[in-house]
């Protein structure tokens, strides 16, 4: 099989966890291939997917070699896979727009972005960069708020002719607007918001739809999550949060018969703290009555590695869309978003996503 050529912008800890998988799974069989959804996508294995171009504003990571960058600060994801070799690719230096929040220069440079002097790239220095690299496609990982930046990456996807992963909630793929374009070009986009693979809001998802199929009238509900990455650190800034919050909301009313008032459900960032680094632990209520009114509540915690998380879950996003380019299937692929995304332009329950990716990597669905 042909190599999967992928560029990234935004080279953090969502990035170090897929750059660590890559290799992590080359010298594994499908009955080793622990964390893995599918360990072969249309003859595709993890090991085929190769970073041809990266793109950072990051003083540490922009000129180093992607398999240094990724292990630099201010990333604090678990190393499961030390030995990253060399790649050939150089962190670019992009265009740092609201990639960067002002009030990361209250803490320390450990735990911060660290703003690279090096001259930003215009657009058509990102489309050359794209067009020259041969990137099929974009993979964003940029910091949640990054709304103008996330858009940037996106028009420069559009003018090189790749495809584009959106892994943030930014609205690119579930936006009308820009998913006519993407349709309009035959280019293949998955969006919006990376959905981890047992994370907060696949959980509170599962349960919301537990209680709805056994009768339970759920009344409300909290998901509070904290963590000590650079995610949680620019979600101190609330100005951030809106289409973060919006991405979690929508995908847990989503499933629900009847949407809770807004009074009724609050999921979002609690706080940050440092110490837990890329540990992201959630605290879920769920208040609802069963039968003969009777009231019942469910608490639950669940703490996971947000990042590797994350990972497996964009590597059978980046083969899916690879099916699509070597089918000449360009626009929304909606199927996979579905499934892989919180916020996907169409909501099914998981249930019928996951049948529905099925359907598309076999064949039977082209979109």
């Amino acid at each position: 099989m042909d190599k999967i050529k992928i560029a990234i912008a935004g080279i953090g800890n969502c990035a170090s966890s897929l750059i660590q998988g890559i290799e992590y799974y080359k010298n594994n069989d499908d009955k080793e291939a622990i964390g893995l959804m599918h360990w072969e996508i249309g003859g595709y294995k993890p090991s085929d997917i190769e970073v041809v171009e990266a793109f950072d504003i990051d003083e540490r990571k922009v000129g180093k070699d992607i398999s240094d960058a990724i292990f630099e600060a201010p990333n604090c994801t678990t190393i499961f896979c030390d030995d990253v070799p060399k790649s050939g690719v150089r962190v670019k230096m992009g265009k740092i727009l609201d990639g960067y929040s002002d009030h990361m220069e209250n803490y320390s440079d450990n735990n911060a972005f660290v703003l690279s002097n090096e001259k930003e790239l215009d657009k058509d220095g990102v489309v050359k960069a794209l067009k020259d690299s041969g990137a099929e496609m974009l993979v964003n990982y940029l910091p949640v708020g990054s709304e103008e930046a996330t858009r940037f990456y996106a028009e420069c996807a559009l003018e090189a002719g790749v495809a584009f992963i959106n892994s943030m909630p930014v609205f690119i793929a579930s936006n009308p607007e820009w998913s006519e374009r993407f349709n309009e070009k035959n280019i293949p986009i998955i969006g919006d918001d990376i959905k981890a693979q047992i994370g907060a809001t696949i959980v509170h998802r599962t349960l919301s739809h537990l209680f709805q199929n056994r009768g339970v009238k759920i009344d409300r509900t909290y998901q509070l999550n904290t963590g000590g990455n650079t995610d949680f650190l620019n979600m101190l800034n609330r100005d951030r949060l809106n289409s973060k919050k919006k991405s979690k909301t929508e995908a847990v009313q989503s499933v629900l018969d009847e949407p809770l008032d807004d009074d009724n459900i609050h999921v979002g960032p609690s706080d940050y703290v440092a110490w837990q680094k890329d540990n992201k632990v959630c605290f879920l209520r769920m208040e609802g009555r069963l039968f003969g009114d009777v009231p019942m509540n469910l608490e639950m915690r669940l703490s996971v590695e947000d990042s590797p998380n994350s990972g497996g879950v964009v590597i059978d996003a980046i083969r899916c869309c690879k099916l699509a380019i070597d089918r000449n299937q360009g626009g929304i692929l909606y199927s996979p978003s579905a499934y892989f995304m919180k916020h996907p332009p169409i909501q099914y329950s998981d249930d019928e996503a996951y049948n529905m990716t099925n359907d598309f990597i076999d064949g039977r669905r082209n979109y």
